[in-house]
C-alpha cells in the first residue's frame, strides 16, 4: 500500500499543479479546486487494503463523492489540454468554458451510464457448425458491480431484458458485485430468474470475498467454474463450457484451467480477463466470452484502455482460431459516468460460418 500510496500521491500532485497553475485564478480558487483532489486521494490511501467499513452512510458519500470527482476532473484535465492547444493557435475558450463544459460531460456521463443497458446483438461464426446449434442463443452479463450506484432496481431490469432474448444460455462473466454477500444478496436475487446460467470470478467478486459469492451463486442455480468445465446438450449436439478464475483468486492457479479434454461441437471460454485469450485459442476455444475492460468507460480512459488490452480491448476479435468477445459491461465502476461507451447486455449467436 505504500508504495500505491506514492504513486497516487505523485499523479495527483502533478494534475493538481498543472491544473491549478492554468485555471485558479487565486489562492483561494486553488484551495477549492484542491478538493477534489483530495477526495480521490482518500479513498486508495484511507479505504482500499484495509477493513476499515465502507458501506455505513457517511463512508458511501464519501465514496461517491470521490468517484464523480474523478470523472468530473477527467473531463477538467483533457478539456484544459484541449484549451492550452487553442490557445498557441490564438484563441482562448476561457476558464469558465472547460469548468462548464467538464460538468455538462459527467451530467451526459451519468445519463447514459444510469438509464440502463443497451441489447448488443453479435452473430459468431463457426466453421462447420453442428445444425442443431445453429442460431444458439448466449447471453452475457458482465461487470454489473452492484454496490454503490447499481442496485436492485436495476438488476432486475437487466434480468428482464435479458430474459426476453430467450437464451439457451447465460454466461456471467464476472465482476458482478462490489461488496459483501450480507449486504447485496437482496440486490441480485433476481438473478437467480436467469436460466441455465454459467459464473465466472471477476477479480471485484474476489475483493468482495470469493468464497462466501462462490456459494452464493450456487444458491441462485448458476453453475460456478471455478477452473473447469462443463458439457451441456443441444438436440444432437454437445457444448463445452470452460470457466477460468481471475488471478486476484489465489487459491486456484489459472493457467492449468481451460484444457478442453471433452469431445465437443463447439467449446466456449469464460474468462472474466481478455489477457487469458492465448490460453484460450491454445486449449483448443472457439469462442471466448469476456469483460474486464468497460471498454474504457469514459473519455479518455476509452484511449487509454487501449493501451493496456490491445487488441481484445471490446467487441469481437479474433485470437489466432478463436473468436474473442469483450463486453464494455452491464454496470459502471466508479464513476457511474458513460462517455464514448455504453452499457450493454449482449446476445451471441452461433451461425454456420
Amino acid at each position: 500500500m505504500s508504495r500505491l500510496v506514492v504513486i497516487v500521491t505523485a499523479i495527483l500532485g502533478g494534475a493538481y499543479a498543472y491544473l491549478a497553475a492554468r485555471l485558479a485564478a487565486g489562492a483561494g480558487t486553488a484551495a477549492a479546486l484542491a478538493v477534489p483532489f483530495f477526495l480521490i486521494w482518500i479513498v486508495p490511501v484511507y479505504y482500499w487494503g484495509s477493513d476499515r467499513d465502507r458501506y455505513g452512510w457517511p463512508h458511501m458519500a464519501v465514496h461517491q463523492a470521490s468517484y464523480l470527482s474523478m470523472a468530473w476532473l477527467s473531463f477538467v484535465l483533457v478539456l484544459s489540454l484541449a484549451r492550452d492547444a487553442l490557445l498557441v493557435a490564438g484563441l482562448d475558450i476561457g476558464v469558465t468554458a472547460v469548468l462548464a463544459g467538464s460538468v455538462i460531460a459527467v451530467a451526459i456521463g451519468a445519463i447514459v451510464a444510469l438509464r440502463g443497458p443497451s441489447i448488443e446483438r453479435i452473430d459468431v461464426p463457426i466453421a462447420g457448425l453442428h445444425p442443431d446449434l445453429e442460431g444458439y442463443r448466449i447471453v452475457q452479463i458482465s461487470d454489473l458491480h452492484v454496490g454503490l450506484t447499481i442496485r436492485r432496481g436495476y438488476v432486475e431490469r437487466v434480468v428482464e431484458e435479458a430474459l426476453e432474448l430467450e437464451p439457451d444460455l447465460v454466461a456471467l462473466t464476472g465482476d458482478m458485485v462490489d461488496g459483501p454477500v450480507a449486504r447485496l444478496a437482496p440486490h441480485v436475487a433476481s438473478l437467480a430468474r436467469l436460466p441455465n446460467a454459467f459464473f465466472i470470478l471477476g477479480n471485484h467478486d474476489c475483493y468482495s470475498g470469493a468464497t462466501a459469492w462462490i456459494e452464493h451463486f450456487k444458491s441462485l442455480g448458476a453453475r460456478v467454474l471455478l477452473n473447469e468445465h462443463a458439457v451441456i446438450g443441444k438436440g444432437a449436439a454437445k457444448l463445452l463450457i470452460g470457466g477460468v478464475v481471475d488471478p486476484a483468486y489465489q487459491k486456484l492457479r489459472p493457467e492449468v484451467a481451460a484444457v478442453a479434454a471433452e469431445p465437443a461441437d463447439v467449446r466456449v471460454f469464460l474468462a472474466h480477463n481478455p489477457k487469458f485469450a492465448r490460453l484460450g485459442a491454445s486449449a483448443g476455444f472457439d469462442l471466448q466470452l469476456s469483460g474486464h475492460t468497460h471498454a474504457g468507460q469514459f473519455f479518455p480512459w476509452t484511449l487509454a484502455v487501449r493501451l493496456v488490452h490491445s487488441p481484445h480491448v471490446a467487441g469481437l476479435t479474433r485470437e489466432g482460431n478463436m473468436w474473442v468477445y469483450v463486453s464494455a459491461g452491464t454496470g459502471t465502476w466508479g464513476p457511474p459516468v458513460r462517455f464514448g461507451t455504453s452499457p450493454e447486455i449482449t446476445l451471441l449467436r452461433l451461425v454456420r460460418a
